[in-house]
């Protein structure tokens, strides 16, 4: 999957754990964010992983946890 900042993508399933896009990264619990949840990229980073800003926070995720979100389907 190819992705740009400003795609709306969803969280596929619950992470054990979510690490923040802080300059200095840290470890948050997983129920900051839920399974299916839907949030904006604002950053690529390497390694197929890219910054997602959800509700409750911008966390690091790898790009084959996500789901793109249709248009139609976007808040």
């Amino acid at each position: 999957m190819t992705v740009s900042i400003g795609d709306r993508l969803r969280l596929k399933q619950q992470l054990p754990y979510l690490k923040s896009a802080d300059p200095m990264p840290m470890l948050r619990p997983p129920d900051l964010v839920a399974a299916g949840e839907t949030g904006e990229v604002v950053a690529l980073h390497p390694m197929e992983t890219v910054a997602v800003r959800f509700r409750r926070g911008t966390f690091l995720i790898s790009i084959d946890r996500l789901d793109p979100v249709d248009a139609a389907e976007a808040d």
